[in-house]
């Protein structure tokens, strides 16, 4: 039904335009006696091999919901609905901002690909922690951060520590964001030694809390080898928790679609074989040193299991949802209960 029909009406609409329609559409649907369950019903399969455990928390599956799709932490109760093993809510920033000027977001629908330049978007982690504090579910939730576009990069770990502190309570794990191609001179700080400096200091401030929470790398496909190379030693360096390969690429290889050079990242069908490359890349090189989180062209449960075969302890999926629908969700679980 959601190809036949939701989808075709959806993209009737301006891609941003038809989020904020999905968003208060399923607000209010699930808000209707009956209907949770019956969503639960059709999209949910509780099985105890499914469950994963990593840096001490328990996934009831692999399938997640990359940041970018749940900025404000909206909705993150009503989409557990449709399976989700866990939810990552962000990018989030200290105060709230604006973003870049719309239109900064784009189908590529030849490429089965989205181009985004938003800019990290969003109402800032004070809206985002009194939304989380009212949490009715038990998904686990990650919280993505970032700074602010104002912010000098010399002062970005301020930034981040902010979010960190603020967030502590309300999510289970925390990925740094110094990966998005739409905040200008912002992956500069995945160089060696900012980002050292960023995830050490991070790690002091996390230290300091009676029970620490693990902390997450989001990395850009765009890294050379070399880079990526730094960045299993970074982890190695601050002990951090894992690394999430990857966010969205500004590659326009092999693109078809009209609007392919826009400026902006580019997720979807495309970035699937480089967000491959790359999860296999550091788990062989680290020889599976810590755990990885794969994203990046998702769109059929193969793609899940390539990434899984490739290194990935749990996948991620977002251009895949909205291209493919909440089935995706479910095929990737019973496919992967197949291989057990």
């Amino acid at each position: 039904m959601y190809k036949a029909i939701i989808q075709k009406i959806l993209f009737l609409f301006d891609a941003e335009r038809a989020h904020h329609i999905t968003f208060s559409f399923l607000k209010v649907v699930c808000k209707l006696p009956g209907v949770p369950k019956a969503l639960k019903k059709s999209y949910t399969i509780e099985n105890p091999k499914l469950v994963r455990n990593l840096f001490g928390l328990a996934f009831k599956n692999q399938v997640g919901l990359a940041a970018g799709f749940d900025k404000n932490a909206q909705l993150f109760d009503e989409l557990t609905n449709f399976g989700f093993g866990f939810i990552e809510i962000g990018t989030v920033t200290p105060k709230p901002q604006e973003g870049n000027p719309k239109k900064r977001l784009f189908r590529l629908k030849k490429d089965r690909a989205i181009i985004n330049r938003m800019g990290f978007n969003n109402e800032g982690v004070d809206a985002v922690v009194k939304r989380l504090k009212n949490k009715k579910t038990d998904i686990i939730i990650g919280g993505n951060i970032g700074k602010n576009k104002v912010t000098p990069n010399e002062e970005a770990v301020n930034d981040y520590l902010i979010c960190f502190r603020k967030l502590f309570a309300v999510v289970d794990y925390f990925v740094v964001n110094v990966s998005s191609p739409n905040t200008p001179n912002l992956r500069a700080l995945q160089e060696k030694k900012p980002l050292t400096a960023l995830l050490n200091r991070l790690q002091q401030e996390n230290a300091l809390q009676q029970q620490r929470k693990p902390i997450l790398l989001k990395i850009a496909p765009d890294l050379t080898d070399a880079q990526l190379l730094d960045i299993i030693e970074i982890v190695k360096t601050t002990k951090i928790d894992g690394v999430i390969a990857t966010n969205t690429t500004l590659s326009r290889e092999g693109l078809q679609s009209e609007n392919k050079n826009e400026t902006g990242g580019l997720s979807g069908k495309p970035l699937a074989k480089r967000a491959t490359e790359v999860i296999r890349f550091l788990s062989e090189k680290s020889k599976k040193a810590f755990p990885i989180i794969g994203v990046g062209g998702i769109h059929t449960a193969e793609d899940a299991i390539e990434k899984i075969q490739a290194g990935a302890d749990l996948i991620q999926i977002y251009t895949g949802f909205i291209y493919e629908g909440p089935a995706l969700i479910k095929q990737i679980q019973k496919k992967l209960l197949s291989l057990d």
